[in-house]
């Protein structure tokens, strides 16, 4: 599904592949003995007097240069299909938010009171336990559904029962931490017929893996914590919309809410992101070799990953993706028990919640009270590294061997 992606205004050719992009967009204008990079800009405070004039800097709330990079450079990303399926290449900048969670909220605030939020069961835990929260106070309704079964998905976006039709669909694709694949040109068009706005969270593909603007999503969210910003160091959430209307929203609830990022962790961001297409290619090439061995194993009960043939969602992904990502679910023998032993065996991976790092990190998913319960006991959700294949199988297959009893 590659498709060339419009050019930033300083490149010479007038598309480029969007693992150019991840390298050239959000730089200074080339200049003789200009920066290469945008400099980190630390102040809170713009000089200002009289009424202030359109996009001019007041206060670092409201907006600051320490943005702008990264946010042009991810909107650039997330719009590389636009010419490809007729849509303008341009629009809004990103939004970027001082988490992935207050991106979410933020996009959560589009739903209007009492609306209807239809959401994959197994989401990010966070996600579902902000809607349930949401819905306790009555400021919104939540339907759960599995999105790999997009016949129920499209029932319950039409409502039952003389429900009124949803406000919003919210979808994960593939979803977290169980990999189903959503069939996002189908839902979105559906969710579209009925007037629901279409919001899906790509951090698990990256917009190298999968642009669902360009499906006609209404709002792509990320968590810039996870593969964007690459190296476990930074906490930042973003939001990519095509309708100014919805930006301006988006960019009002940061204002007046103070979800703001810190300049350092913004260009920390940009300056992973230039590394994207290294680390998802190096990733996801692990990712792959690893759930082959794993699907053998002896001591492997389940092994979900869309690249794998037999995958339920492989077909689906390897049609509207360009890549099958680097997350693993895995289902060791010995149930969950035998689980936390796989992860207290490992030595080279990392038993660490998040992902997306170039460090190899598991966990068991359920370890978490909030996490959805039809995720199973067993399930130990794997984000798979850079490091050499070779010592990312020894020490897993090792410790799946010790945590089997052998």
């Amino acid at each position: 599904m590659t498709t060339p992606a419009p050019a930033s205004p300083d490149l010479p050719h007038a598309t480029v592949s969007p693992r150019t992009l991840a390298v050239s967009a959000g730089r200074p204008a080339r200049t003789a003995g200009g920066s290469v990079n945008p400099p980190v800009v630390l102040t809170s405070t713009f000089v200002s007097q009289g009424a202030p004039a359109a996009g001019e800097h007041l206060y670092g709330r409201m907006g600051t240069p320490a943005w702008e990079p990264f946010e042009e450079a991810l909107a650039v990303l997330e719009r590389a299909d636009h010419l490809a399926t007729g849509r303008p290449a341009d629009g809004p900048p990103a939004t970027v938010f001082a988490s992935g969670m207050a991106a979410i909220d933020a996009t959560l605030a589009l739903v209007p009171v009492g609306g209807r939020v239809v959401v994959p069961r197994h989401a990010y835990q966070v996600t579902l336990v902000l809607l349930r929260e949401q819905a306790e106070r009555g400021l919104l309704r939540v339907d759960q559904v599995d999105v790999a079964d997009t016949e129920a998905v499209l029932a319950t976006l039409r409502g039952r029962d003389g429900d009124a039709p949803a406000a919003m669909l919210w979808l994960e694709s593939p979803t977290n931490p169980m990999l189903e694949v959503a069939d996002l040109p189908v839902l979105i068009a559906a969710a579209h017929d009925v007037g629901a706005l279409v919001v899906v969270d790509s951090t698990f593909a990256t917009p190298l893996l999968q642009r669902p603007l360009a499906h006609g999503a209404d709002v792509v969210v990320h968590s810039v914590t996870k593969y964007l910003a690459g190296h476990s160091d930074v906490v930042l959430g973003a939001t990519v919309t095509d309708s100014p209307a919805l930006h301006a929203r988006l960019v009002g609830h940061r204002t007046t809410h103070g979800a703001i990022a810190g300049p350092f962790e913004v260009w920390l961001a940009l300056r992973g992101l230039r590394t994207l297409a290294l680390r998802v290619e190096r990733a996801q090439h692990n990712a792959a070799e690893l759930a082959r061995r794993l699907d053998a194993h002896a001591h492997v009960v389940e092994v979900r990953y869309p690249g794998l043939p037999a995958d339920p969602g492989h077909d689906r992904a390897r049609a509207q993706m360009d890549g099958f990502g680097a997350i693993l679910g895995l289902r060791p023998v010995g149930g969950p028990a035998g689980a936390d032993a796989l992860v207290a065996a490992v030595r080279l991976w990392v038993p660490a919640t998040s992902l997306g790092g170039v460090e190899s990190t598991l966990e068991r998913r359920r370890r978490f009270a909030t996490e959805s319960p039809t995720v199973p006991e067993d399930l130990v959700r794997l984000s798979v590294g850079i490091e050499d294949v070779e010592d990312l199988w020894a020490d897993l297959s090792a410790a799946l061997d010790a945590a089997a009893g052998v």
